[in-house]
């Protein structure tokens, strides 16, 4: 690289395209510049380490509830399903009219167990099928008829990590981000109003050379790069900085990763494994809050029956192995695990053996502390052709429990408004 100082990128946009890449770049900043941030920054002391953390698990795409959590007992559902309906000798029950997919097993396990949560019929009101602004609706817990900027998880980081009068300051290179992804881009979740220490880890390059690749562009950008004295407002001084602080993060994180033992094998897959990295994140004992892992591929609008059960399978033997290495390191009392997806599949399969996009669908909550079993209600397949279920809990009241009772968080200042809590916690 003859000139890498012409490479750096001169805005907001320009810098997290390059975080996108694979390299941690996101947000470690102590010198942050007026294009980016017009306050400075509150001093955000680090979380004590045996505080409660959340690890997000998007189904990316809109999964199938009624293929998920099954009413095998309902007339109405195989009547919706003529091909697509799951034959109730192979559903794995657990009650007397609803069951889990077969390739749940190993859920259906934590379930018996308590340790697994189903929250029924999750959506919200005036439901949007678009696949980007269902999904800005969940991660951002606004209405459907609002425009929100910031995440859930971004509003909790300003209003519980702001900091207090003579906090030690949790921008300094090297300390723990208070939440982590392992996705190919920053979730809309994270988003926030004031700057936080945030990372990020693209699991498609963490165990290939490209992400070496990245690491060595990023060591030479630092090293090469020139800019006015770090104290100023500077824009390449603050990415300067920025990139020697995701350095050093960077490669304590991987060095985590290189050295973890997890107590359990867990299965191949790039989902799995970045559970597996987060087991190891988690066991390293990092004050981090909130993890963000992704599964994608649920949007099955053809030939729905086999990708389902391979997913379906994916997810159930990744989350077990993840709460059972939480287990062997005797880390499951600090960790909840909740699912969510941006919509739900219409109750009638589709001409080609598939599903179009719906409403409300079922999600998952798991962990030692949470109570399990079936949580809200289930929703009516007393349905018209292609017409959609009606949601029958709120999304945002599993956010207001995991906020109150989790989190210790007033959930009013995040969410807005008071939500009913649930009582899966």
């Amino acid at each position: 690289m003859k000139n890498p100082i012409n490479t750096l990128p001169t805005t907001r946009r320009e810098f997290f395209k390059l975080a996108g890449g694979g390299i941690g770049l996101l947000a470690f900043s102590r010198f942050a510049p007026s294009f980016l941030v017009q306050s400075t920054l509150a001093a955000v002391p680090a979380p004590e380490r045996d505080r409660g953390i959340l690890v997000i698990v998007q189904l990316a795409g809109g999964n199938d509830g009624l293929n998920t959590l099954i009413p095998f007992e309902d007339a109405q559902y195989y009547r919706l399903r003529p091909t697509l309906a799951i034959d109730k000798k192979n559903v794995l029950r657990l009650s007397g009219t609803l069951g889990l997919h077969p390739g749940c097993a190993e859920l259906g396990a934590l379930f018996q167990e308590g340790k697994l949560g189903i929250v029924q019929n999750v959506g919200y009101p005036n439901p949007n099928r678009s696949h980007f602004r269902s999904s800005e609706i969940w991660e951002s817990a606004s209405d459907s008829d609002r425009f929100v900027s910031t995440g859930w998880i971004g509003r909790f980081l300003d209003n519980t990590c702001s900091g207090a009068p003579g906090a030690p300051a949790n921008t300094a290179a090297g300390a723990d981000p208070l939440a982590v992804h392992l996705s190919g881009e920053v979730p809309q979740s994270f988003l926030a109003g004031r700057a936080h220490s945030t990372f990020g880890l693209n699991p498609d390059l963490l165990r290939r050379r490209g992400n070496k690749d990245n690491l060595k562009f990023l060591e030479t950008l630092v090293n090469e790069s020139t800019g006015a004295d770090p104290g100023g407002q500077d824009n390449n001084s603050f990415l300067k900085q920025t990139m020697m602080d995701a350095l050093v993060t960077e490669k304590r994180v991987q060095k985590v990763l290189t050295d973890y033992k997890p107590g359990v094998a867990y299965p191949g897959g790039a989902f799995a494994q970045s559970l597996r990295n987060i087991a190891g994140l988690i066991a390293a004992g990092l004050s981090t809050r909130v993890y963000f892992v992704s599964l994608g591929g649920f949007d099955t609008h053809h030939n729905q029956a086999a990708p389902h059960q391979n997913l379906m399978r994916a997810l159930s033997q990744g989350l077990s192995a993840f709460q059972k290495d939480l287990e062997a390191h005797g880390l499951s009392d600090q960790v909840v695990t909740m699912t969510f997806s941006e919509f739900g599949r219409r109750p009638m399969e589709n001409e080609s053996k598939g599903t179009d996009h719906g409403t409300a669908a079922p999600l998952f909550v798991m962990g030692a502390k949470i109570k399990g079993g079936l949580h809200g209600t289930p929703p009516s397949l007393d349905l018209k052709r292609n017409q959609d279920l009606a949601f029958s809990t709120d999304f945002r009241q599993v956010y207001a429990t995991v906020l109150d009772r989790w989190f210790n968080c007033p959930p009013d200042a995040i969410l807005g408004k008071p939500y009913h809590p649930l009582s899966f916690l």
